[in-house]
C-alpha cells in the first residue's frame, strides 16, 4: 500500500455516530479509521476503494473519549440483582425447611 500523505487529525471529518474519522481520497472514496483504532495507537487510515492510505498525525489528548460500555454495566447490575434474588429465595427455602 502506498502512503498518500500525512494528515493532521484536525483536518479530518469525525462522525460521532460511527466513531470514525475520514478524509477524502483522490480516487473519490474516503480514507477511514475508527476512534478505537486511534486509541489503540493505529495511525493508518486506508481507503476501501484503492490501495492508498494516509498516516494520521494526532495526540491522544486530542481524541474524544471512548464511550463507556453501558451494556456491560447494565448486564453486571442485572446479574447482581439476580444473584441477590436467588440468595434471598434460597434463604427463604432454608427457613421453611427448618420449620417443617
Amino acid at each position: 500500500m502506498p502512503l498518500y500523505e500525512e494528515i493532521e487529525i484536525e483536518d479530518m471529518d469525525y462522525d460521532p455516530k460511527t466513531m470514525t474519522y475520514s478524509y477524502p481520497c483522490p480516487c473519490g472514496d474516503r480514507f477511514k479509521v475508527s476512534l478505537e483504532d486511534l486509541w489503540d495507537g493505529e495511525d493508518v487510515a486506508d481507503c476501501q476503494s484503492c490501495t492508498l492510505y494516509i498516516e494520521v498525525i494526532y495526540e491522544e489528548v486530542d481524541l474524544p473519549p471512548l464511550p463507556d460500555d453501558s451494556d456491560d454495566e447494565e448486564s453486571t447490575d442485572k446479574e447482581k440483582t439476580l444473584a441477590k434474588d436467588v440468595t434471598e429465595a434460597v434463604q427463604k427455602l432454608s427457613v421453611n425447611d427448618n420449620k417443617a
